[in-house]
């Protein structure tokens, strides 16, 4: 079980959602999980019917898609530019959506230092180890890769 302070790591939200996950029995956690799937946002218009725009996760186990956005600068730096993330995952992969609701509302909003500082690990700290398999959660890991990877990108350019 993971302590304290093996969470100091995590951005505040996320932190808040794997003691959310610590703190409910095991079996609950699956139902936690179908929370955060019914929480994910609908993909904005501008991206509906634009595949070329999204990247797919293939590691996934059920087809999903995401984007990053950054905000423009406020002074210039990339230091204070906000990362907002879109998913676009079916309603039938109620898991995988799972996954990317927790990850939209644990880093969406978060600046750019923030989320690059998220340990990769981090999907593991949910304790959902027991009952999701270990396919799945890779599918999550990669998820949290690929955004990390385009928040690098992004901010670089």
């Amino acid at each position: 079980m993971s302590t304290d302070t093996d969470r100091a790591a995590l951005p505040t939200a996320l932190a808040e959602i794997a003691e959310d996950f610590s703190s409910v029995p095991v079996r609950d956690r699956l139902e936690l999980l179908l929370e955060f799937s019914d929480g994910l946002p609908d993909l904005p218009e501008r991206y509906v019917g634009h595949p070329e725009k999204l990247e797919q996760v293939d590691e996934c186990q059920s087809p999903l898609f995401l984007v990053v956005e950054l905000d423009d600068a406020v002074d210039g730096s990339a230091g204070d530019r906000r990362v907002h993330l879109f998913f676009q995952a079916p309603a039938e992969a109620p898991t995988t959506r799972g996954f990317a609701g927790i990850l939209h509302e644990g880093l969406d909003g978060l600046t750019v230092p923030e989320v690059l500082a998220v340990p990769d690990d981090a999907p593991y700290r949910f304790g959902l180890t027991e009952a999701v398999s270990p396919l799945r959660l890779r599918g999550m890991v990669a998820m949290l890769s690929r955004i990390k990877r385009q928040v690098r990108l992004k901010s670089a350019a």
